[in-house]
């Protein structure tokens, strides 16, 4: 094969010529077509530019003078590269670090339990107070006034529990407790609140299983709650908790859900049945009295008897026969001079009842004044 000598062609990409755009070569007479509106005209000089605030900036920051003789950032001496700006700016973190780790306000109900380097160190009364930085100390604020409150069961599930009868009851309770020692509270146990939950719910348990349905459903209630109490105090103490239980309150107590109608219908016959027995040791508490008033009035007769038994045996028959006539229709008369026959048909009762009753009589009726001794 024989190769011819002779100019090989470049490709478009290497070429060397300057590509031909719209407005021609150049701005010359000799650069053909016509000449960039947006380049300058043949010896014209460009425009200077004033630099920018942040040109300006940039060009200190890189200590490139600026008429600061050299001195970098605002004249600052040793801030002509940006490692001094990082150190500058750490420093302004880390005084701010200390700062704000240093000085502690606790609120009036607050107190502050302070560590040095783990271990305790004192307790911060309510104030503003200062310590040492973090991590070397450490203030753990606790709030030493609040109440708080523990339900029990937290859902509205059943909360079953046994009696002493080996009956079951579903019981709804609150626990209320707080912080006593701060301390305490911090080094002690780990999970306060659960465990015043194991407590509250170990103690319940046990004061339940020895009281019977009737007395939990109903009278032994502040027994139950009292009898928690103390013995929920009694745990927490041991544990050296740093914990007050406040109070405990039962919020209901009922029997299972799927025997509670039958128990009402229990409780309602033994509520009508505690009626009918206050109602009869009223009555015969009534009966009694009255028995006893007559007995002292008998007494008080017989007394006067003693001192005087014929006018006491006259007046007593007085009485006596005044008591039974006055339910009676009766006409008294004189002996003297008796008509046999009265012509009373006629007569009426008074319509006022004050007033003695007339009535007809056929046969005269003599009175005991009238010589029937």
């Amino acid at each position: 094969m024989t190769i011819l000598p002779g100019r090989r062609s470049r490709p478009p990409i290497l070429a060397t010529e300057t590509p031909k755009g719209p407005w021609g070569q150049g701005d010359d007479a000799n650069g053909g077509g016509p000449r960039n509106p947006w380049s300058l005209p043949p010896g014209a000089r460009k425009p200077g530019v004033k630099p920018t605030a942040l040109d300006e900036f940039l060009k200190k920051a890189r200590g490139g003078g600026g008429g600061d003789n050299g001195g970098g950032l605002g004249g600052l001496p040793g801030s002509s590269n940006p490692r001094a700006l990082w150190l500058i700016g750490a420093g302004i973190i880390l005084l701010v670090w200390i700062l704000y780790t240093s000085i502690h306000p606790i609120a009036p109900q607050e107190r502050g339990v302070v560590t040095y380097l783990g271990r305790y160190s004192g307790t911060l009364d309510p104030g503003i107070a200062m310590t040492m930085p973090a991590p070397i100390a450490r203030v753990v604020k606790v709030d030493v006034q609040n109440i708080r409150i523990e339900n029990f069961p937290e859902s509205g599930t059943e909360n079953l529990m046994l009696t002493r009868d080996q009956n079951i009851i579903d019981l709804a309770y609150a626990v209320r407790w707080k912080i006593s020692n701060p301390q305490n509270y911090v080094f002690q146990i780990d999970r306060p609140r659960d465990t015043v939950r194991a407590t509250a719910e170990s103690a319940m348990r046990e004061v339940v299983a020895n009281v019977s349905l009737d007395s939990a459903l109903g009278p032994g209630r502040a027994l139950i709650e009292n009898q928690v109490q103390e013995r929920m105090q009694k745990v927490l103490d041991d544990y050296k908790s740093g914990i007050v239980v406040v109070g405990v309150g039962i919020k209901q107590a009922d029997p299972p859900a799927r025997v509670n109608d039958a128990f009402k219908d229990v409780t309602a016959a033994q509520q009508d049945a505690q009626g009918l027995r206050n109602q009869a040791q009223s009555y015969a508490k009534q009966v009694v009295a009255r028995a006893e008033g007559e007995a002292s009035q008998f007494d008080k007769v017989y007394e006067q008897y003693r001192l005087a038994p014929e006018v006491t045996r006259r007046r007593m028959y007085y009485e006596t026969m005044e008591a039974v006539l006055a339910k009676s229709d009766k006409t008294i008369v004189e002996p003297n001079g008796v008509v046999p026959y009265l012509p009373m048909g006629n007569a009426r009762r008074l319509p006022d009842a004050t007033q003695p009753p007339q009535v007809q009589a056929t046969e005269p009726t003599v009175s005991a004044a009238g010589g029937g001794q």
